[in-house]
């Protein structure tokens, strides 16, 4: 008998008028898996994860949780909890009472005190239980929102790009302490963002959308390193592309694609001279001034731990990504270069492009 997985989706369609914004979408996710759904605006990101929690109704297909479909169910009726954007939380209460809001609603009376100062404990915020939400830091009024949806106990945390309006440091801090809480209560969660670092770093699995779609579903070090199409490779991250074919040269295997040519392993197609396209993210690129290939320095783009070169190769501009230790070259404007490229980039379909 197959498995059956936690959360389900079964073929969901939702239009908005002629607009298809979920489109034929069917993945599993596993309890206590976080799984990011990341992608540009519009691409259905958000749709998806109001539909699963019962704020959109999907035109066909079905969602099943634990084994019991949810897709009729109002959302305070589907075991799952939303933590919306702006939070959501009521000015007018304290963070004790926003919490208790959920419990009043389901008039959840035994233990109701017990439950709040739990989940407050969880988020560590129990000492701020008296404050009103315009006393804490957009980090806590996160983790207050976080708590409203886990006095409830939910099977599926939903969370609406949850870090979009906090700071850049405050994001590092508070998506490691998301981890944290989800690891530590064993939750199932959801994270949407835009942010593709953000979901490489917290996720489980990422699911890459686009037009409707989910392009790949797959652990962030595979979707990095091997993604499906050419958007995938150019949304998760930095790339360069250089379209060729596989010729010998002096008894060795090259990827030739005009000026470059450089030598590939058995891994890179065995096809010879039919053309296809790889991929070569710029920290696989390395500055080595015995390499036969030689390239200008057209652009040097500082970033604290490592600086962006853009090297022009013939036609072809490479990005390349050095790491600054303190006795780093310092490339300048028109410095002429080597470079090394990798003996096993990732093929992408040449028809793609």
């Amino acid at each position: 008998m197959a498995k059956e997985h936690f959360l389900e989706l079964n073929n969901l369609y939702k239009y908005f008028d002629d607009v298809k914004a979920v489109d034929n979408i069917s993945i599993s996710i596993e309890a206590g898996e976080l799984v990011s759904f990341i992608g540009p605006s519009g691409c259905g990101k958000t749709t998806l994860l109001r539909t699963i929690g019962g704020f959109h109704k999907q035109d066909s297909g079905e969602i099943i949780l634990d084994g019991e479909r949810i897709d009729n169910l109002s959302p305070e009726k589907r075991s799952t909890g939303m933590v919306f954007q702006n939070y959501a939380l009521f000015p007018h209460m304290t963070v004790y009472e926003n919490v208790a809001y959920g419990l009043k609603q389901k008039k959840i009376k035994r233990d109701r005190h017990e439950h709040i100062m739990t989940a407050l404990e969880q988020v560590e915020l129990g000492e701020h239980a008296d404050r009103k939400p315009s006393e804490l830091s957009g980090g806590q009024q996160q983790r207050v929102a976080i708590a409203r949806c886990l006095v409830l106990k939910p099977k599926v945390l939903l969370l609406d790009e949850p870090l979009s309006n906090l700071d850049a440091n405050l994001r590092l801090v508070l998506r490691e302490e998301i981890r944290k809480i989800k690891d530590k209560l064993n939750l199932t969660v959801i994270f949407v963002t835009h942010d593709q670092e953000e979901a490489i770093s917290i996720s489980d699995r990422i699911a890459v959308l686009n037009g409707g779609s989910i392009q790949q579903l797959d652990k962030p070090d595979v979707i990095y390193n091997y993604p499906n199409n050419k958007f995938v490779s150019t949304f998760v991250g930095h790339a360069n592309f250089l379209t060729g074919k596989i010729v010998m040269a002096e008894g060795r295997r090259c990827f030739d694609a005009g000026i470059l040519r450089f030598p590939v392993d058995d891994s890179v197609s065995d096809t010879e001279n039919e053309e296809f396209t790889v991929l070569i993210r710029p920290e696989q690129i390395k500055i080595n001034e015995e390499s036969s290939i030689k390239g200008t320095l057209t652009n040097a783009v500082y970033n604290g731990n490592f600086t962006r070169y853009f090297i022009q190769v013939g036609e072809q501009e490479l990005m390349v990504d050095e790491f600054n230790p303190r006795d780093a070259i310092n490339y300048q404007k028109g410095d002429h270069i080597g470079v090394e490229l990798p003996s096993a980039p990732h093929t992408i379909h040449y028809t793609e492009f």
